[in-house]
């Protein structure tokens, strides 16, 4: 019977060392909890070694000669070592980003796939981990955290706004998402809701003029939405949260493989239905929203190895505010004030390498529809857009030098009620819709002398059907004579076609009378920007620093004069120019011990110089550009239980607003933060729960209406010494103060 026994044992031994014995895992993202795609795995000492999958995991044979330490390592991440006991069979390994600015590929800069630092042009990348530390249910709120960007609501009633980089105001922000200049004029201020959280791979923003590759509307800079490609995204995921006050976000993703091609879907949902006055005007404080979105990308698998995408998004929001006893049948009419918008957009892009061998040839295109029927009072604003676009690349790369070159075209369609596109003949006023056609064409080349240096120069033409011929350069130097320490100087023009009526919501809100003095001219500016940016690598983490100082000098700009005259708003170019300048300075540090810092900040001077009645030039500020800005992020991570904890904060300087004669309310805003707190849990099965509060200060603006009781200004002459009409435009901060929320996110690899 031992002998049995015995014999059987020795059998199960010899055939578990024929089968062999094997370790498997994970590697994951230590802030995203996401799978690391083809990480290193080494056994050390030994000659063992495999890589992870797309999803992270890993499988590696065992044997008796194994060491008891694996080494991981992965490009962007800090290498990690850890032991593993005589039994263990399975292992879960987090490692930490070294930076995710610096190791990032960027493309926004020179329209090609480069590493961030080897970009002769300043790219700014935040990743979605960032986000996550202040959930927000749009990209538009998300902005607060990025330095020198500023989310600015124009409205106190409807809550419509954009996105202000140096304190240059929205049109003068492009919005990509993956590469595509698809969010333009009528939808400018709705290009960054919608988008679901989870389709968000990273942000990229270039500060500064960018007309000399993207054209029109690339004056202060731009921001693209790199979207997450289907492979190194997880099979399924949904994060749910609610708020406080009643509001709801849902963002799910899933994805699903065929023969030829990987698909991923995201969809986002967002509703808030409960008015609220806290302030007791009599309006609602936040505009209630129902928000629904859909986005698909295709990426698919060619046998000449070549890229081929294809992605699509539909956005459908219902908004209203006004009145807190305003229902739909008081839509458009002079009982009960009310503003609200009702829009549909669809956009279709990708992008198409050409099967040329050696050769990098490849057309990008896009299209977009936009409808939008609004009332804005008594102000009736309908209007439907189509903007069809497509590019065609050729990237050449030599020993020393890359080469870029371009043909753009661009064609836009536009209608809508107002006299922007109706006939100038009184007697029989006929509806004439705007056609835009431009073509262009670019060159940019990059060249490097010797391994410090870099010279980037670029051309790009257009020719507009309204406004003819517009020629705008650019050309940058990249110097960095010790690894990790790089300076970058950056100059060049931008260019500005514009759009009134689609802009700017002031134009829009049935308080004012627009008066369009001339024939509007495009925008010209020319900028300067000098960076430097410095890495540091310790035993303890690492720090990294980016300062830049920049100077923008318009002429043609667009100015909205809202002081004259409190009852008009009188558009015109302006005859004198205008400047943006000032500093910025960022900071990050992360420690192995699980905490990290971010912190920012940008002190600017913004202002026009216009001849008054005497023809004296004065400086006159530009509003809602604040002095100064800051914000941080403070996140700690005890990795041991799987919890973190999130500080973030926005620190505001004082910002001049559009008061009106004898206005009791102050020209400028005062000094306040909003400062959220943030704690998250990490659970088993990929579960994770966060919960925190936002605006923990409780600071809310004062006097956001100007007479709230009177919108249809009905009583104007009565016990009013001061003439004051409705007036909805004193901005500076969301009319809501603290409240809690809670969230929680599933991921399915």
């Amino acid at each position: 019977m031992k002998s049995a026994l015995g014999l059987c044992f020795l059998l199960m031994y010899v055939f578990a060392n024929a089968q062999g014995i094997y370790l498997s895992g994970r590697v994951t993202d230590a802030a995203t909890g996401e799978g690391i795609a083809f990480a290193h795995i080494v056994m050390v000492g030994a000659s063992m070694t495999t890589q992870t999958d797309e999803y992270g995991k890993f499988k590696l044979e065992l044997t008796q000669a194994s060491s008891h330490k694996l080494s991981i390592s992965s490009v962007g991440y800090k290498t990690d070592t850890v032991s593993l006991s005589d039994n263990q069979r399975t292992i879960h390994i987090s490692l930490y980003a070294l930076s995710a600015q610096l190791n990032e590929v960027v493309v926004s800069g020179t329209m090609r796939a480069i590493g961030k630092m080897e970009s002769p042009i300043p790219v700014e990348v935040y990743t979605a981990a960032l986000f996550k530390k202040n959930p927000t249910p749009s990209l538009f709120e998300s902005m607060h955290m990025i330095t020198g960007v500023q989310p600015q609501l124009n409205c106190n009633v409807c809550n419509t706004g954009d996105i202000h980089i140096n304190g240059l105001e929205g049109p003068y922000t492009m919005i990509l998402i993956d590469g595509m200049p698809i969010v333009s004029a009528l939808s400018s201020v709705y290009g960054l809701h919608g988008i679901p959280s989870s389709m968000v791979k990273r942000i990229e923003v270039v500060k500064g003029p960018a007309s000399t590759l993207y054209g029109s509307e690339a004056v202060a800079g731009l921001i693209n939405v790199i979207t997450r490609d289907a492979v190194s995204a997880p099979l399924f995921k949904i994060d749910f949260s609610a708020t406080s006050v009643g509001e709801f976000n849902t963002d799910v993703t899933t994805k699903w493989k065929t023969k030829k091609a990987t698909s991923l879907l995201g969809m986002n949902y967002f509703n808030y239905w409960i008015p609220m006055d806290a302030n007791k005007d009599h309006f609602t404080d936040v505009t209630l929203q129902n928000r629904f979105s859909v986005f698909n990308k295709w990426d698919f698998t060619r046998t000449s190895h070549k890229v081929a995408s294809l992605a699509w998004r539909y956005v459908y929001e219902n908004r209203w505010g006004g009145e807190m006893n305003w229902s739909p049948q008081w839509r458009g009419t002079d009982s009960i004030y009310g503003e609200t918008i009702t829009t549909h957009r669809v956009e279709l892009f990708g992008t198409y390498e050409l099967p040329v061998a050696k050769e990098n040839l490849r057309v990008d295109y896009s299209y977009n529809f936009h409808w939008q029927d609004s009332y804005y009072g008594t102000t009736k604003y309908a209007a439907n857009q189509h903007t069809a676009f497509a590019q065609f690349v050729y990237d050449k790369p030599f020993k020393r030098l890359n080469l870029l070159a371009g043909i753009p075209l661009r064609l836009i369609y536009y209608d809508d009620n107002t006299p922007a596109t109706s006939t100038t003949d009184s007697v029989q006023v006929k509806n004439k819709p705007s056609y835009s056609f431009l073509p262009g064409v670019f060159v940019q080349a990059d060249y490097t002398p010797i391994q410090s240096l870099t010279i980037l120069a670029g051309l790009r033409y257009d020719y507009h059907t309204a406004h003819g011929s517009i020629v705008t350069p650019r050309v940058s130097f990249k110097y960095t004579p010790v690894k990790h320490h790089t300076l970058r100087l950056t100059g060049g023009s931008g260019y500005r076609i514009v759009n009134l009526f689609t802009e700017d919501h002031a134009a829009l809100s049935g308080a004012r009378e627009v008066v369009i003095v001339n024939q509007l001219k495009p925008e010209q500016s020319w900028n300067g920007n000098l960076n430097y940016n410095a890495y540091f690598n310790h035993k303890h983490g690492f720090i990294e620093t980016d300062i830049s100082g920049f100077y923008t000098y318009f002429t043609n700009q667009i100015v909205g004069d809202f002081l004259s005259d409190p009852t008009k708003i009188i558009y015109d170019n302006l005859s004198g120019h205008a400047v943006s300048r000032g500093i910025s300075f960022n900071t990050s540090l992360s420690f192995t011990n699980g905490l990290s810092l971010t912190a920012g900040c940008t002190y600017m001077d913004v202002y026009r110089m216009v001849k008054d009645s005497t023809g004296t030039q004065r400086k006159t500020p530009q509003l809602h550009a604040p002095a100064f800005t800051a914000n941080y992020t403070v996140s700690y991570h005890f990795r041991k239980i799987g919890f973190s904890i999130d500080w973030t904060g926005k620190i505001n300087g004082p910002m001049y607003l559009p008061v009106v004669p004898n206005d009791f309310r102050p020209a400028q805003s005062p000094w306040y933060c909003i400062m959220n707190f943030q704690l998250t849990q990490q659970l088993p099965k990929n579960l994770e729960l966060y919960a925190g509060v936002k605006n923990m200060l409780h600071f809310v603006p004062e006097h956001p209406i100007l007479r709230p009781f009177d919108p249809f200004d009905k009583k104007v002459a009565i016990d009013n010494p001061n003439g004051y009409t409705f007036d909805p435009s004193y901005n500076y901060a969301a009319i809501q103060g603290i409240k809690g929320f809670i969230g929680m996110r599933y991921t399915l690899n």
